[in-house]
Order: C-alpha cells, then sequence, then structure tokens
C-alpha cells in the first residue's frame, strides 16, 4: 500500500473509468457543443451536449432502441452500421435545435481507426453537422454498410455456427448476407 505525503489518490469517477477530467475540461471550457458517443454492453447511446455552469445539458438524444424502433433497423445495435445510423439520426436532430457544430467526445474510448465512435461521427458530419475529424480516422464505406458482417456470414460453413452467431439476426428476420441492402433502406428512411 502506498503511504506517505507523495501519494495521491485519483478522482473516483478516474479511478471508475468513467471521465478523463483533462480532456473533460478542455471541451467544457472551449464553449463548443460535444457529440458524446457512448457504446456499451449491447447498445450505443450518442448525444449532442452544450456545457454550462449549471452543468451539461443534452441537446438531443439517440440510442440503438430508437433506431430499432423509429426506423425499423434489424441487425445489430452496438454494429458499425448502426453507430454510423445513430450518428445520421443525431446531427439530424442536432440541426434541428440549432447546433450547427459539435467537437467528438469519445471520453475514455480508444481513439482506434475504423471503429464504432468515428463511425458515428462520420454519421453527424454526413447528415450536416460540423464534427472536426479526419476522414482516414472513419470506417470504409463497405464497413459501414456491413459488407464486412455480410462477407463474415457467408464465410461461416458450420450452419450451428451460423446460427449461434447471428441468432438475433435471424430471431428479427434478417439473414446477415442482407445486411448492406436493409443498411441503405433504413437510411433512406431516415432521410
Amino acid at each position: 500500500m502506498a503511504r506517505g505525503p507523495r501519494y495521491r489518490v485519483p478522482f473516483r469517477r478516474r479511478r471508475e473509468h468513467k471521465t478523463d477530467y483533462k480532456a473533460r475540461r478542455a471541451m467544457a471550457t472551449s464553449g463548443i457543443p460535444r457529440l458524446v458517443v457512448r457504446p456499451s454492453a449491447g447498445s450505443i447511446t450518442v448525444q449532442v451536449v452544450r456545457s454550462e455552469i449549471e452543468g451539461d445539458r443534452v441537446v438531443t438524444q439517440t440510442a440503438s432502441r430508437e433506431l430499432a424502433e423509429r426506423f425499423g433497423w434489424l441487425g445489430g445495435g452496438k454494429s458499425t452500421p448502426a453507430a454510423y445510423l445513430l450518428g445520421l439520426i443525431a446531427g439530424r436532430k442536432a440541426l434541428k435545435e440549432g447546433v450547427e457544430s459539435a467537437i467528438l467526445d469519445i471520453g475514455l474510448g480508444s481513439p482506434t481507426r475504423g471503429s464504432r465512435l468515428f463511425a458515428a461521427a462520420k454519421g453527424a458530419r454526413d447528415a450536416g453537422l460540423r464534427v472536426p475529424c479526419d476522414d482516414d480516422i472513419a470506417p470504409d464505406a463497405g464497413r459501414i454498410e456491413g459488407a464486412a458482417i455480410a462477407a463474415y456470414a457467408g464465410g461461416l460453413e458450420e450452419p450451428k455456427e451460423y446460427e449461434r452467431r447471428f441468432s438475433r439476426y435471424i430471431r428479427r428476420g434478417l439473414r446477415p448476407e442482407g445486411l448492406p441492402d436493409h443498411f441503405r433502406a433504413v437510411k433512406a428512411r431516415i432521410g
């Protein structure tokens, strides 16, 4: 156990791996709204948040559940195509609320090239929201449409493995090989 006057205990939310206070302070003092992307175990939440003196105010929010209920999304709630569509919805909602630009807030998420976090940012950019994020870090168009998922599903030779990995897709009535077409249909419904 560490003892002595030089030992400093980090803040509770930092110890719980929830908040990067240095990044949060920089974003909060900038005065620019934040595009907050938070993946969880089964879904993704995308919010546009304004930092105010009284605390953060959520301007708009969307989650995987809304994507399924309002727009008929049958794919996975935490997939890259779902993240892109959620970013698209959040960007459209933010523009209706008068927010024209936002900075990307991925929290303690790992900034990995081609990740779901950047797919959501690309969706918001395609909606017309100005988000300073390089196009090279976002996933390519095929991955955003779900072509990688469809190719993986088509390559599975074992029927039991196919049913085990894509049981939720099959239960909802979507063959994983048809995910790119379904993605385009849902994107058209979003507008």
